[in-house]
C-alpha cells in the first residue's frame, strides 16, 4: 500500500517571531527592563555613598536622594510598565508602543540623569525635567481611567495624582519652600510611599486571590478563596486613611493607631486568600509574601509612630519588603505571560525572591543591633543588588526579544 501523502497546512505551523529587538513593542518591556537595571545600579551607588566611598555632589541630602530615587525612580518605572500593560486589557485604549513608548522611556531616563547630576545643574531645571515622566505617563493613561464605563479603574487616578504631588513636594523642598513650617520633602516622600502602598493594596486585592483561586481550583474545586466585600471596603478605607493621616499627623499616636488597625485588617484579608496552599508555585506564593510584608511593615510603622522602634528601619520593611517583593512579583509574572512563555519561575528568580526577604530582615535587624548598623545596611544592600541582578540577567533577554509565540506585543 503506497504511503499516504500528507499535505502540510501552513496554518498549523507555530508562528515564528519576527525581528530581533522588541524592547518597545509593549509598555511593560522597557520599564521592567529599566526597573531591573536601576534596581542594581541605584543601590550600588547608595551603598557607596553611605559608606563614604563616593560623592555625587548632590544639592539634596544623600538620604533624600536615595528615598526619591527608590520611590520616584525605581518604583515608578515598575508602575509605568504595569499601567501601560493592564490599561489596554481593562479598557478600549490602545497599547502604547514604538515612538510614544520611546519618548516616555526617554523622559524616565532624563529624570534619572538630572537627579544624579543635580549638583551641576540649576535645580529648577532638575525639577521640571524629572516631573515630565509622571506627568506624561498620567496623561497617557488617565483618559480611559476616568471614562464612566470603566469606573472601577478610577481608583488609580488619585494614586497617580498623589505620586505627582509627592514628587513635586520633594523638589519644592530642595528649592527652599515649606508649608507652614512643615518639611515638604519629608511629606512628599511619605505621600509617594503611601500612594504606592494603596496601589499594592488595590492590585494585590485583585490579582492575588484571583490567581490563587484559579490555582487551587484545579487541584481541589472544594477549596475556596475567601473574598469579603465588606472587609475589602474597610481595607481600602483604612489604607487611604494611612495616607491622609500621614500628611496631617505624621509620626503621632494617631498615625500609629491607624497603621496598626490597617495591619490587622490586611492580615485578616490575607488569611482568607490561603497563601499557605500555594507553596508549590513560586510565582504565586511571592504575591502572598509581598502582601505579608505590607502587613508586617504597617505593624512596624505603627510601633515607630509610637516611638517604640527605629523609624528608618521600620519604613524599610514597607519599601524593601512590600514594594520590592510585590513589584518583582508582578514584573516576573507579567513578563512571562505577555511574552508567550510558560508560567514557571526560573530557579534563580526564586533565589531573588528569597534574597529580597533576607534583605528586609537584615535591614530591620538594625533595631536590635544598632552598633552594627553600617555592616547590616551593607549586607541588606548587597542582597537587594543580588536579587535585581538575577532578575536582570534572566529577564533582560525576555523583555528585549519578541514573543516566542509570534504574536504582537
Amino acid at each position: 500500500m503506497p504511503p499516504t501523502l500528507k499535505i502540510e497546512d501552513p496554518f498549523d505551523r507555530p508562528p515564528v517571531p519576527t525581528g530581533r529587538f522588541a524592547l518597545f513593542n509593549f509598555g511593560f518591556r522597557p520599564f521592567f527592563f529599566f526597573a531591573g537595571l536601576f534596581g542594581v545600579v541605584s543601590i550600588l551607588f547608595w551603598v557607596g555613598l553611605y559608606a563614604g566611598h563616593m560623592d555625587l555632589n548632590l544639592t539634596s541630602s544623600d538620604n533624600a536622594w536615595h528615598a526619591h530615587e527608590m520611590l520616584f525612580g525605581y518604583t515608578t518605572a515598575a508602575i509605568a510598565g504595569f499601567f501601560l500593560t493592564v490599561i489596554p486589557n481593562w479598557t478600549s485604549a490602545k497599547a502604547e508602543k514604538g515612538p510614544k513608548l520611546m519618548v516616555l522611556s526617554l523622559f524616565w531616563v532624563l529624570g534619572r540623569v538630572v537627579i544624579w547630576a543635580q549638583g551641576s545643574l540649576p535645580y529648577e531645571m532638575v525639577a521640571l525635567v524629572d516631573m515630565l515622566f509622571l506627568l506624561t505617563l498620567t496623561g497617557l493613561v488617565i483618559r480611559p481611567l476616568i471614562d464612566p464605563q470603566y469606573r472601577r479603574q478610577f481608583v488609580f487616578v488619585p494614586i497617580l495624582l498623589s505620586l505627582i504631588i509627592g514628587n513635586a513636594m520633594t523638589h519644592l523642598s530642595v528649592l527652599g519652600y515649606d508649608l507652614f513650617g512643615a518639611d515638604l520633602g519629608e511629606h512628599g516622600i511619605r505621600l509617594g510611599l503611601d500612594a504606592i502602598l494603596v496601589l499594592i493594596v488595590v492590585m494585590g486585592g485583585r490579582v492575588t486571590p484571583s490567581f490563587t483561586s484559579s490555582f487551587l481550583g484545579h487541584a481541589n474545586p472544594d477549596v475556596k478563596v475567601k473574598q469579603d466585600p465588606t472587609l475589602n471596603r474597610a481595607v481600602m478605607a483604612v489604607t487611604w486613611a494611612v495616607l491622609i493621616v500621614d500628611q496631617v499627623w505624621a509620626t503621632s499616636l494617631v498615625s500609629g493607631a491607624v497603621a496598626i488597625i490597617a495591619a490587622v485588617l490586611h492580615f485578616w484579608r490575607l488569611l482568607g486568600w490561603q497563601g499557605w496552599r500555594t507553596l508549590a508555585n513560586p510565582l504565586l506564593w511571592v504575591l502572598h509574601l509581598g502582601y505579608l510584608w505590607l502587613v508586617i511593615g504597617l505593624v512596624f510603622k505603627g510601633l515607630a509612630d509610637f516611638d517604640m522602634v527605629d523609624e528608618a528601619a521600620a519604613l524599610h520593611v514597607l519599601t524593601i519588603g512590600a514594594i520590592g517583593t510585590m513589584t518583582m512579583a508582578i514584573m516576573t509574572r507579567a513578563s512571562l505571560g505577555h511574552t508567550g512563555r510558560a508560567m514557571k519561575a526560573h530557579a534563580l528568580i526564586v533565589v531573588a525572591y528569597v534574597a529580597l526577604s533576607l534583605a528586609t530582615i537584615v535591614r530591620v535587624s538594625v533595631i536590635w543591633w544598632p552598633d552594627a548598623m553600617m555592616q547590616l545596611i551593607m549586607i541588606s544592600g548587597g542582597l537587594w543588588i543580588l536579587a535585581f541582578a538575577l532578575f536582570f540577567v534572566i529577564y533582560a533577554p525576555i523583555l528585549s526579544r519578541p514573543r516566542i509565540d509570534g504574536r504582537p506585543g
